[in-house]
C-alpha cells in the first residue's frame, strides 16, 4: 500500500511550473503507509503541545492533509499511533509535521501519508495551546488552508488549485 495514488510531484513540476511552490528538502521523511498522497490543506501551529493536532484530527478529514508547524522542535513528538489512527478513522489522507512523531512501527502500517523530521519516544505536553486554520511557513513554503498539497518520495509541492 505504499503508493495508492497515481500522482508524481516530478510530473506536476514539469507540467505546471507556474502554478506550484516546491518545499525545500529540509529532511522530512515518510513514516506512514502511503508515500504518495494529496489533498487540501488544514493547518495547526503549535509548540511542543499536540492538543490542537488532536482537535483537528477529531474532525472529518474529507481527504485533507493536516500540516503541523511545530517550529521544528526536536524535543517531543506531536503525533503518535493513536492520533494517526484517529486521522485514518476520520478520513484524513495525510499529516505533515514540521517536528517529530513517535510510534513509527505502528504508523507505517496505516493507510495514511505521514511525514516528519524524525522520531522520538517522548510525548508532548497537553496545554491546549496553539492555533488552527492559519497560514504556516516552513521549508520555504507558506501552507495556506484550502490550498492543494501533493507529496511523494521526491518531495512536497503546494498549489492554489487542484492539478490532477
Amino acid at each position: 500500500m505504499r503508493n495508492v495514488y497515481a500522482m508524481k510531484t516530478t510530473d506536476l513540476c514539469d507540467n505546471f511550473p507556474e502554478k506550484i511552490s516546491v518545499a525545500e528538502p529540509i529532511g522530512l521523511r515518510h513514516y506512514g503507509g502511503l508515500t504518495s498522497f494529496y489533498g487540501t490543506i488544514a493547518t495547526v501551529k503549535c509548540h511542543e503541545d499536540n492538543s490542537m493536532v488532536r482537535r483537528q484530527l477529531e474532525t472529518p478529514g474529507m481527504g485533507r492533509i493536516l500540516v503541523v508547524d511545530g517550529g521544528g522542535s526536536l524535543r517531543c513528538a506531536l503525533l503518535g499511533d493513536m492520533l494517526a489512527q484517529l486521522a485514518t478513522d476520520n478520513g484524513w489522507r495525510g499529516v505533515i509535521v514540521y517536528g517529530l512523531i513517535r510510534d513509527t512501527a505502528a504508523i507505517r502500517y496505516l493507510p495514511l501519508g505521514v511525514m516528519a523530521l524524525g522520531s522520538i519516544p517522548l510525548k508532548s505536553e497537553k496545554r491546549n495551546s496553539g492555533t488552527t486554520d492559519v497560514p504556516v511557513r516552513f521549508a520555504g513554503v507558506t501552507f495556506v488552508p484550502g490550498q492543494w498539497l501533493y507529496a511523494d518520495e521526491d518531495g512536497v509541492i503546494v498549489s492554489n488549485e487542484m492539478l490532477i
